[in-house]
């Protein structure tokens, strides 16, 4: 069995959670009210400039110098990507400069975002690797469960097609392969902190869906 196969087992019930979600189906279904989307689209941005951040420290772990040069890259092409596509999403939804100026990340948003950089500061290129696969793989998996779909707004469409887009799919193809060779080479005991990095950032990937629906604030706020 291939280690990448071990994880999504291991994951496999708060994947299913994931892939349900009210919020991913309310997307798909295209009645998702647009300010519930708007607060994701705010976390979002704030949690992909941090995730491009950990490719970088993942592209200096690497002993390997072409898989530098692609987590490089491959930071690159996916911010921008995702970025533009927020950026469109933030004209159509007005979200604004003093919008993001104001803005204060959710706590599960900053729990994550601080997640990613443990692994990254403390942790092996494998380990890194394997805190920043779920959000690819995820995504993905949305893409293609939920390619067909076509809710009336065109913003949740656009959503769902750039998950399911084939570019989209390779690289997180190509996220999956290097964890396993990267496992390949790995003790036991650092297998086991692979799994751990892998399980918890899954787990608060279904915690940012859950976030995003109830408008999760910081308890001093409440």
């Amino acid at each position: 069995m291939r280690f990448s196969v071990m994880l999504r087992e291991k994951t496999k019930d708060s994947w299913e959670q994931s892939l349900n979600h009210p919020f991913v189906k309310g997307i798909v279904e295209g009645d998702l009210p647009l300010q519930t989307f708007k607060n994701y689209i705010m976390q979002d941005i704030y949690y992909l400039k941090h995730y491009g951040k950990i490719h970088a420290f993942a592209a200096a772990h690497a002993d390997d110098f072409q898989v530098s040069a692609s987590l490089s890259e491959k930071a690159k092409n996916t911010a921008e990507a995702e970025l533009t596509v927020h950026k469109e999403h933030a004209e159509i939804l007005n979200i604004t400069d003093a919008d993001m100026k104001d803005f204060k990340p959710a706590p599960t948003a900053y729990a994550y975002t601080s997640h990613l950089y443990r692994a990254s500061l403390s942790g092996s290129l494998a380990q890194i690797v394997s805190a920043i696969l779920p959000c690819y793989w995820l995504y993905a998996d949305i893409g293609k469960k939920y390619a067909d779909a076509a809710p009336d707004t065109e913003i949740y469409r656009n959503w769902i097609n750039m998950y399911a887009s084939d570019w989209f799919q390779e690289s997180t193809e190509e996220m999956i392969d290097l964890l396993d060779d990267l496992a390949a080479k790995a003790s036991d005991d650092e297998k086991e902190k692979i799994i751990e990095q892998f399980v918890i950032a899954k787990e608060y990937e279904l915690a940012f869906w859950e976030m995003s629906y109830t408008f999760e604030t910081w308890l001093s706020e409440k």
